[in-house]
């Protein structure tokens, strides 16, 4: 197999320092350039950072994207111009973000998952089944935990879990979004989908949902004990991406739980 030639955005966050690791430890990706969103004065593995323009993508094959939507955006943008490949795993989008997403990906190949951990990919599919086996007689809701320096909540993930429910209740989903609470020691279900983040301390990943009838409670969870899991599935995320035609796709099309 001919090496993928990658780029990597968002270098120095945390997703950004791992997926760096993991692609020097994969012989068939080749790490072309390195961008993130303010000047670096140093070098990585022998690249310096640069900021999101053509000649940083210019000799890529693919692009990772582990970032903030409006920094997504702007990597969208020239990846569409020069026909670049993306794996977006940056999380916090809107519902018109959402849309934007769609329509770059008329033009070039793009997946992106809230979550690019089997395991995870794994608990939404039983999310689903579980929702629309249970129907309407259930109430649920979803809590999760990460580090004390994640900002946006819900996160990607518990959003996504929630998209489960509401996929197997064949509801729209942003109709279904109930209360977003943060840090608190309860929270109630309702007949919406409430959340509840934590942020404390160095924590991977924990989420969980919870199905209700008032006389019995479903739990799914999941619990993540090492980052490097994100930037193995990403890179799985890439090679089976690198192939495929302008489309959305998601980590559900690489793990073919439908079939």
């Amino acid at each position: 197999m001919k090496k993928i030639n990658v780029s990597i955005a968002g270098c120095m966050g945390r997703m950004g320092q791992e997926l760096i690791k993991s692609v020097k430890l994969d012989k068939d990706f080749k790490l072309i350039s390195l961008t993130e969103s303010k000047k670096i004065n140093k070098k990585i593995y022998g690249l310096k950072p640069s900021l999101n323009t053509e000649d940083a993508f210019k000799k890529t094959n693919l692009i990772i994207d582990f970032t903030v939507p409006k920094c997504t955006f702007e990597i969208l943008r020239i990846a569409s111009k020069l026909r670049k490949k993306v794996v977006i795993g940056t999380t916090g989008f809107s519902k018109r973000e959402e849309q934007l997403i769609k329509n770059f990906s008329k033009k070039i190949p793009i997946l992106k998952a809230g979550n690019m951990s089997v395991g995870i990919n794994l608990l939404m599919y039983l999310t689903e089944i579980t929702s629309s086996s249970l129907g309407k007689k259930f109430k649920s809701k979803i809590f999760e935990i990460h580090h004390k320096y994640k900002k946006d909540y819900p996160s990607g993930t518990a959003l996504m879990l929630g998209k489960g429910i509401a996929i197997g209740r064949k509801k729209n989903f942003y109709r279904l979004i109930g209360k977003k609470y943060l840090n608190m020691k309860q929270f109630p279900y309702g007949n919406k989908i409430n959340f509840n983040s934590i942020r404390k301390g160095k924590i991977i990943g924990e989420h969980e949902v919870k199905f209700s009838s008032g006389k019995e409670i479903i739990t799914l969870n999941h619990e993540a004990f090492d980052r490097s899991l994100y930037s193995e599935g990403a890179l799985s995320a890439a090679k089976w991406l690198i192939n495929k035609k302008p489309g959305l796709y998601s980590m559900r099309d690489i793990l073919n739980f439908d079939k």
